[in-house]
């Protein structure tokens, strides 16, 4: 399957609108069984190749979709396991919350999962899709329109495809999701999230470290060798003074913050700002399109929820639709669509609305919210058997 400017229009089973980890993985997932499949987008591997260096901490799941997709084995070899997490109450109000450390050997595993570089992921991803003849169009979809029959989509190449299912992996402002007039509710924190990885003098055997801080949580996720990712979250103006520091200078506002935990910091890779949001969509799949990924769902960076629930969508679509395909039924019909709608709503409303809950007692100042977090994490402290309850739950697990 080669597709080009010069081609009339092509028609496929789906297309994936989206290049990221998410549309990647979803689209590669189709591939495996078969489906005439294109993914659309610009390549990750383009922000990499500007210095990205941002990280994901992937937990199960996430890293079984991987080893069934062939990749895990390109990702591990950059990736550092994760063993434990400690969460720190540095608030300074009235009401703190124990300190907490949940190891990953109390649910009798060797790690929560592991922390792997954006960049690798990415590029293990593209390594294995150009397995498949013409499944990437290094092009952005700038047209959708489904109808009863299909979807049909230009890209900006010129490309005109005809499919029977459309996939938005197209990120937040997504234009899968405005054609399926699936309806979107977005909110802001009022918070800059800063991202960065940063190189340390004391070995980190693992450890993740939370910091929940009257400005915003900060947490250190340990990298290979002696190597942190950390993502700060900040007001906006205290966060635009720290990317206005020297690295030098940086470097010292994470010692201050984080002490002695990573021991003396050496350097700070570039740093990266965002601001902190949140999205919610009244469907995940409607007219023909499905949506994965920040389309469907924009989480707070607290729990390494974001990228594994996009992952999750992709492998939970991609069954729905095999068995459709198996099955001889319409791949992007309503019975397909209602299937992964319903797989989906419960789990990514649950786990938004906890990630949420727990941002805004971090952000809000609020007493009741400072008693309500206090008791939870004093309850934890005091119970092994609902550290093990929190952390299948954190992992994907029920």
């Amino acid at each position: 399957m080669q597709l080009n400017s010069k081609n009339s229009r092509v028609s496929l089973n789906a297309v994936v609108a989206g290049a990221g980890p998410a549309g990647l993985a979803c689209g590669l997932a189709l591939l495996k069984c078969g489906m005439a499949v294109a993914i659309a987008g610009p390549s990750s591997l383009q922000s990499s190749a500007r210095g990205d260096t941002r990280t994901t901490a992937l937990i199960g799941p996430s890293v079984s979709l991987l080893g069934e997709l062939g990749v895990w084995g390109q990702c591990e070899a950059h990736a550092a396991p994760l063993k434990s997490l400690t969460l720190i109450d540095q608030t300074g109000r009235l009401l703190r919350a124990p300190d907490i450390t949940f190891h990953a050997s109390e649910a009798g595993l060797d790690a929560f999962g592991y922390n792997v570089p954006n960049q690798t992921l990415v590029a293990a991803l593209m390594q294995k899709l150009a397995d498949y003849d013409g499944g990437f169009i290094d092009a952005t979809v700038s047209e959708v329109h489904p109808d009863a029959n299909g979807v049909a989509l230009r890209l900006q190449n010129g490309q005109d495809i005809q499919a029977e299912l459309a996939i938005g992996a197209d990120g937040r402002d997504s234009l899968c999701r405005a054609a399926a007039g699936i309806a979107a509710r977005r909110w802001n924190y009022g918070h800059t999230a800063i991202a960065c990885s940063f190189e340390h003098t004391a070995v980190h055997n693992g450890a993740c470290v939370e910091l929940h801080r009257a400005g915003g949580p900060m947490t250190a996720v340990p990298l290979p060798g002696r190597w942190s990712s950390l993502v700060w979250v900040e007001r906006p103006d205290e966060a635009a003074r720290l990317m206005a520091l020297s690295e030098q200078e940086f470097a010292g506002a994470v010692q201050k913050e984080l002490g002695s935990f990573t021991g003396a910091i050496v350097s700070v890779k570039p740093r990266a700002a965002f601001p902190l949001i949140g999205l919610a969509v009244s469907s995940y799949a409607k007219n023909r399109i499905a949506l994965a990924g920040e389309a469907a769902h924009v989480v707070p960076p607290i729990g390494a929820q974001g990228l594994n629930l996009g992952f999750r969508d992709g492998a939970i679509l991609a069954q729905c639709v095999r068995d459709a395909f198996a099955e001889g039924r319409d791949i992007g019909g309503a019975q397909t669509l209602a299937t992964y709608n319903a797989k989906r709503r419960g789990d990514v409303l649950s786990r938004t609305l906890a990630a949420d809950l727990l941002n805004r007692t971090l952000i809000a100042g609020f007493l009741p919210f400072d008693a309500g977090r206090a008791m939870g994490l004093s309850a934890l402290a005091a119970s092994a058997r609902l550290r093990q309850v929190m952390m299948r739950r954190g992992m994907g697990g029920v």
